[in-house]
């Protein structure tokens, strides 16, 4: 469940100051509050249940052609996905949602369509993309969409609040490194919207993001051992739609682009790769969940790579 509690310093000072028509003169007021309302967020991630005495908050403005958006989120996170929960995900995520919805890009024919940039700002992380939107409407909008996006994620209470120009520093910004990056992922999801569901929608993701894999020693599709070659084919199709931490996948939509006896054979590997922690599960209604474990990325681009088997890895027979 998603709402605003009691209500915080940042929306009581912009109140004051006068909302996104603020003057300049308020900015860096505002900026100081800013900075320690994401330290309050950050802290609040860290917990069982986040925001209910007072909501995890973002910061968005409008400002030289941008949308602009500040979470309490770790700034390292566009450099390494494993700086972050998954709430902490969950919550960009929808971040990277609303910034969508309120620019309304369309959806992306490819990888080099994806205009997310992401840098640091009051100690968090920034989010950045282009789009020309009115203050008025910015304030209107901006809270309602990121209500709806966070409403959905268990044990937090986040609001947005929209911020005059001037506020957040934008300088630094750069796109998230990684074809199968999970801010990626996330503006490809928002960006597709709910037209295409289940095979329909993974596999347009994975068109999207979808990239092959550098310096290969043998490509994943190439390796002569059956188990091995379905093993890393399946973690190369999770790496590109960026199935890492709070994203995940189907158990059952492992075995998806096998044929024959390589069907069963992705089933017995999907289960190895669970067992080695390689992949880690998430119960669903009535499913398996799956993703890969960000604390084993490297073991994970290791064998998508160059095929070597990480310890604790015992394959099925082919």
């Amino acid at each position: 469940m998603a709402s605003t509690a009691a209500r915080s310093t940042l929306a009581s000072e912009l109140e004051a100051a006068g909302g996104v028509q603020a003057p300049a003169t308020a900015a860096a007021r505002l900026r100081e509050v800013l900075a320690g309302a994401l330290r309050h967020g950050r802290d609040e991630l860290a917990k069982a249940r986040s925001g209910y005495d007072s909501p995890v908050e973002v910061a968005v403005a409008a400002q030289d052609g941008q949308l602009l958006a500040a979470t309490p989120a770790d700034a390292g996170l566009r450099a390494d996905p494993e700086a972050a929960g998954e709430r902490e995900w969950l919550l960009v995520a929808a971040t990277v949602a609303m910034l969508v919805d309120l620019a309304c890009p369309g959806p992306p024919a490819t990888a080099a369509d994806l205009a997310l940039r992401a840098g640091e700002c009051a100690g968090g992380l920034l989010l950045a993309y282009p789009a020309e939107v009115d203050a008025a409407e910015l304030a209107e909008f901006a809270p309602v969409v990121f209500e709806e996006h966070v409403a959905g994620i268990d044990r937090l209470r986040a609001a947005a609040r929209p911020l005059p120009p001037g506020v957040l520093d934008a300088a630094e910004l750069r796109a998230p490194i990684g074809a199968g990056h999970p801010l990626r992922v996330a503006e490809a999801e928002a960006r597709l919207g709910g037209e295409l569901t289940g095979e329909q929608r993974e596999e347009a993701l994975l068109a999207i993001l979808g990239a092959a894999v550098p310096g290969a020693t043998v490509r994943p599709h190439e390796d002569p051992d059956p188990a091995r070659r379905v093993a890393r084919r399946i973690l190369q199709r999770l790496d590109g739609m960026g199935k890492w931490g709070g994203y995940h996948t189907d158990f059952a939509h492992l075995a998806r682009g096998f044929a024959g006896n390589e069907r069963a054979l992705a089933q017995d590997a999907g289960e190895a790769l669970l067992d080695s922690g390689l992949l880690a599960e998430k119960p669903s209604v009535g499913q398996r969940h799956v993703f890969l474990n960000p604390r084993r990325a490297a073991d994970v681009h290791r064998m998508i790579e160059t095929g070597a088997l990480p310890p604790g890895l015992k394959l099925p027979h082919g």
